[in-house]
């Protein structure tokens, strides 16, 4: 097993992917948001996508070598 700390995906913008974001790093997981915020970038890089864009998503998602995404609203489901 890998000693490299996760890489997550989060998928959002609002209050709940910024804590969602904000925890994942206080425990050592390296975290991208798309389509983040201005105070989710003090904690994880961001990526500014359409989330609607599905094909958009696979391809960041592939390109970092995601280990999980986390999906917080519900449009892009």
């Amino acid at each position: 097993m890998s000693d490299a700390p996760a890489k997550i995906l989060i998928i959002g913008a609002g209050g709940r992917e910024h804590a969602l974001a904000w925890r994942c790093t206080s425990e050592g997981a390296q975290v991208i948001v798309a389509p983040g915020s201005a105070g989710i970038a003090a904690h994880a890089r961001v990526h500014a996508l359409d989330i609607k864009d599905h094909a958009a998503v696979i391809a960041l998602a592939k390109a970092e070598a995601v280990d999980c995404v986390l999906v917080g609203p519900e449009q892009p489901l």
